[in-house]
This record gives structure tokens, sequence and C-alpha cells, in this order.
């Protein structure tokens, strides 16, 4: 049974920070592209950053400069560092992997984010 666990949601201030961690209860965590998105009430799911499995990073022009995703293969964990918070990243974030090989989609249950002004 496929497993992505993520924890690090929560309240935070305007200009504040969060770290969001996923671990993936998968043995092809290392051949896989993993991810984050959100979702904001009313509207669609977003990208906001994911990394390959060698390294290469992309992020959503909503939050480029502040965040930063990282991954841990021995861990089976993937990470978002977000800094310099605002309102409109309130959302709930979920945790994306993909396998680069069989193109498998998993997606864990969703942490909620919550950015007071």
């Amino acid at each position: 049974q496929v497993q992505l666990v993520e924890s690090g949601g929560g309240l935070a201030q305007a200009g504040g920070s969060l770290r969001l961690s996923c671990v993936a209860s998968l043995r092809i965590f290392s051949s896989s592209t993993g991810g984050w998105y959100r979702q904001a009430p009313g509207k669609q799911r977003e990208l906001v950053a994911a990394i390959s499995r060698r390294g290469s990073t992309n992020y959503g022009d909503s939050v480029k400069g502040r965040v930063t995703i990282s991954r841990d293969n021995a861990k089976n964990t993937v990470s978002l560092q977000m800094n310099s918070l605002k309102p409109e990243d309130t959302a709930v974030y979920y945790c994306n992997l993909v396998s680069e090989i069989s193109r498998s989609t998993y997606w864990g249950q969703g942490t909620q984010v919550t950015v007071s002004s």
C-alpha cells in the first residue's frame, strides 16, 4: 500500500515561515519526481514546486523566490521550505510523487496551511 505522509502544516503569520515534509513508503521514491501542490477554496490545484530524481527543480510563479524544495532519497522524504508567507498562500498542500519510469502518480492526504495577515 502506497502512503505519502505529510507534516508541518499549520498556522503562520504573514512574513513567517513553515516547513512541510512528506515521507513516502515507496521503494520507487529515488526514481520519482517529488512535488508539492496546493488548492485554495474555490480554486484549482496548482503546482508549488517539484524536484526530479536528479535534483532539477521547478517552481510555481506565485512562489518563486520564497520557497525551496529539497529531497532526501535515503529517508524517502521531500520537503518544502516556505518563507515570506502571504495570506494568499493559505491552502491545503498536497505531496505528490510521480514515477519517472511508469508515470504512476501518488498523492498525500493534504495538510492545511493558513497564513494570517
